[in-house]
């Protein structure tokens, strides 16, 4: 990984935990004996109730509730008081079931509640992130060839075009919606802040608690480790250039439909 400085919002999910770890090993790695602290990576995590009680000297935890623009506000100012700049931010947070609603499997299912739950925590808090995140992004050192990265997990459910099974009403229309609003995203920051890559990720099917009561009909082998998924995430991120923004990309780098 590159010496820069991450925010992983989510960071105590299945993805979001990984990201974290693996950015954290990166930074001992790469220091190895060395003293100098501008060789390392710095990192914000964001969980959502209780502080995570895995620790790094160069990882900070903030707390933030994507479904709050106040919290969200906040954990920017505190990232500012500690840090002049972010070079990548990834949110990981996503919501499928709660637990008093699963997806719905037809139309006599759907209830306003979570249609809107799913709506505020899988489409509009990616925009309040950047909303609020904007000024920290603007300040990274970046190019054409090594953008600053604004990236979001998204799902293969939410395209239009791929869609063939129907159902899952609230998750599928919450993530078309994360999809074009980061769309539209790319197109006013092309104009207003060069060089920071959009990108919608799918993570492939991961053993996480979002999927743990879907996984029956998962395919051998396509079940994925928070860690691989993680790894394959991070791997495609660093090759991203600003020339991609606003792609919608698999693990393995490979372009989505819409």
């Amino acid at each position: 990984m590159d010496n820069k400085t991450y925010l992983i919002i989510g960071g105590t999910g299945g993805i979001g935990q990984a990201m974290v770890e693996q950015l954290v090993q990166a930074t001992a790695s790469e220091q190895g004996n060395k003293d100098d602290d501008s060789t390392r990576i710095k990192v914000f995590a964001t969980y959502h109730k209780s502080v995570p009680n895995f620790e790094a000297d160069n990882l900070h935890w903030l707390q933030m509730d994507v479904s709050d623009e106040s919290s969200i506000k906040q954990a920017a100012d505190n990232i500012k008081q500690q840090s002049t700049h972010l070079d990548w931010v990834i949110n990981c947070v996503g919501l499928l079931h709660t637990e008093k609603s699963q997806p719905e499997k037809a139309l006599r299912q759907v209830e306003t509640e979570f249609f809107l739950q799913n709506m505020q925590i899988n489409a509009l808090a990616g925009l309040l992130i950047a909303k609020h995140i904007r000024p920290l992004l603007a300040k990274s050192k970046r190019s054409t060839d090594k953008p600053a990265i604004f990236a979001t997990i998204s799902a293969r459910v939410g395209s239009i075009s791929d869609n063939r099974l129907g159902g899952w009403y609230s998750y599928r229309m919450s993530k078309a919606a994360l999809n074009m609003g980061m769309k539209n995203l790319s197109i006013e920051w092309g104009r207003s802040l060069k060089d920071v890559c959009i990108v919608v990720m799918q993570p492939g099917t991961v053993n996480t608690q979002l999927s743990a009561p879907f996984q029956s009909n998962v395919a051998d082998g396509r079940l994925f480790s928070p860690a691989y998924s993680a790894e394959c995430l991070l791997e495609v991120l660093s090759n991203m250039t600003a020339a991609q923004s606003g792609s919608f990309v698999d693990w393995a780098g490979e372009s989505i439909p819409w």
